[in-house]
Formats: C-alpha cells, structure tokens, sequence
C-alpha cells in the first residue's frame, strides 16, 4: 500500500510517499481501506517533535487521527461490525494513522459514517467534531439561552461550535479574522467581530457573557481579559463570593494567571475519543443539523506540502488528504 510516514522529526520534508505492506488486523482490530483522513494541527506538532512527551509515537511513524472508510478485514473478537461497513474514527494518537490506503483501528472506536455526504467528506468530522462537543456540553455544561463567546472561530472546530451552540439554543458570539468571517457568519453565530479592527474586550461587547470558549493560541494576558468579560454571578458555575461565575476554556497549554482564575472555573481541553458522541454527530449530520465543510481535498502524495502550508500560516479551513 502506499503511505506517507516520517523516519524523524523535523520539518515538513520529513514526510517521505512510501510503499508498504499492508497491515493485518489483531484482536479487537478492524482494517479499513481508507476513503480520506484530514490534517489537524496536532498533526505537524508531533512531526515536529514538539510534542514527543505527550504523545510518544514511535519512529517511523504514520501521521492522520481522523478517518473515513470502509471496513475491509475484521480481526479476532470483532462483533458488531461488518466488511463492507462505512464508518469513521478518531485513532488512537501513538499508533499508525489514517495516512495511507489502509489504516488499522479499534473496533471500539468506531461509528457509522453519515449517509447523506461523501464519505471522504466525513473525515473531516471525527477530531474536531469531537472537540467541540465536549468543551460545550462536557465543560461548559452550555445550556439554552446562555450567551456563548467563541474567541478564534474561524477554524474547523470553531465552526462545529458555532453550529452546536445554535442549535442548543445559545446566543453566539465569534471573533475572528477577516479570512474567516464569512465562514463564521455562514456557522450561525448572531454575532461576529473582526478582532484585527476591533478589541472584543473593550469596545465590541456590549454585555458579559456566561462563557468564554478561547480556540486561539493567545498570550496569558489576553486570555485574562477575556476571563473578565464573563459575568458576575451570572453563571450556573458561580462558586460564589468570587468575582465571575463562568466557564473559560482553551485548547492551547497556556498557563492562566492567578488574577484570572479567582473565582471562575477554568478548563483545559483535551479531545478523548468516544465513539458514542461520534455517532451521534453523525447523525446529525444526516439530519440535517450539522453542516460538514471541506475546504480543501488533497491527494496523499501531497500531503507533505499541506505541511508546510500549515507551518508557515498558510491553511484556512479544513483539509482532508485523500488516498488515489
């Protein structure tokens, strides 16, 4: 099969288009012929090297934590599940991934794919999917009426978060950057603000909101004066007395200062996988509550230059890196 993996660590031209045999299910396992997976930015992370003590992957190794597919072969113990089967993950972060035309993965980890997209498309899903459901519903505890503001939100799980929180009955608020605001206007949210023209802080809320939910890489200090846009006691997570009862919760390891943190419940994300919650994503996706976008469809031979893109700023909206 072929397969884009790197020997080391280092920058986008470690990725080499490799042929190699094609692996053989173990217990528990399922393998699926890949229909497409998807560049997350974990993804360049751990290329890097920058991530080697959270996740210990061992060289050579093949990146892709999303797929999307068709189940080939099942190993021993497997039930539940059928060759033929059209289905989508989220792989385990330390084994091979879904960059190349067959991936292996754990029968528990999977979820049918939805119906009513391509199913290279719903590569697209999983990751971020994922991400945006448990910061809302696992963190943030977001309920209906609640005014929800989403700092970053032109990147995939921004927009999976915008159409969430909507459909929840949140009243959203997204900041982001030119680029994106069509994008995020088209998500759903009621408000959108240009943080390059105007200080979300200072001039561009006209009310607290009950919960901040940053998706930017921002310094400390910016993080803290969002913290302080959350209302007073105007929270169901009031730990009382303090001087904010919201929710702020970030995707980025940025220390929060001790100012920030005074009476206010801070809540670092990290994506778990649950095939559950996967599947129904999918099913709303079916249904029509959940929009898929793909902004760009890249063959695997390239994805080394989806890299480099990536590195050097140069991606907007999701990718997904589909086998010939």
């Amino acid at each position: 099969m072929k397969a884009v993996r790197f020997h080391a660590f280092g920058d986008a031209s470690v990725l080499h288009y490799e042929d190699l045999a094609v692996p053989v299910p173990g217990a528990d396992q399922v393998r699926i012929r890949v229909a497409a997976t998807s560049f997350n930015p974990v993804d360049a992370g751990i290329r890097g090297g920058f991530l080697q003590q959270a996740f210990p992957v061992t060289l050579p190794h093949i990146p892709g934590i999303d797929v999307a597919g068709t189940i080939e072969a099942l190993g021993a113990d497997v039930t539940g599940h059928h060759v033929g089967e059209r289905v989508i993950a989220y792989l385990p972060m330390l084994a091979d991934g879904a960059a190349a035309e067959f991936v292996l993965a754990p029968a528990e980890s999977l979820a049918a794919a939805p119906a009513s997209i391509p199913l290279a498309d719903a590569a697209a899903l999983p990751v971020v999917g994922l991400t945006a459901w448990q910061a809302l519903f696992e963190h943030a505890d977001l309920r209906a009426g609640q005014r929800l503001l989403v700092n970053g939100a032109g990147g995939a799980v921004g927009g999976y978060v915008i159409q969430l929180a909507s459909h929840a009955g949140a009243h959203v608020i997204a900041t982001a950057s030119p680029r994106s605001l069509a994008r995020v206007r088209a998500a759903g949210a009621d408000e959108v603000i240009d943080h390059t023209a105007r200080n979300v802080v200072a001039d561009a809320l006209d009310q607290p909101v009950d919960i901040v939910l940053n998706l930017a890489p921002i310094p400390p200090a910016e993080l803290s004066a969002l913290a302080h846009v959350v209302a007073v006691g105007g929270s169901s997570h009031s730990s009382g007395g303090g001087r904010a009862g919201g929710v702020v919760l970030t995707t980025v390891p940025t220390a929060m200062p001790a100012e920030a943190i005074d009476g206010l419940r801070v809540a670092p994300i990290f994506v778990r996988n649950d095939a559950g919650q996967l599947a129904a994503l999918a099913a709303r996706v079916d249904a029509g509550e959940l929009h898929v976008e793909v902004a760009e469809r890249v063959p695997l031979a390239e994805l080394a230059a989806v890299h480099a893109r990536a590195d050097a700023g140069a991606l907007s909206g999701k990718v997904i890196v589909v086998p010939a």
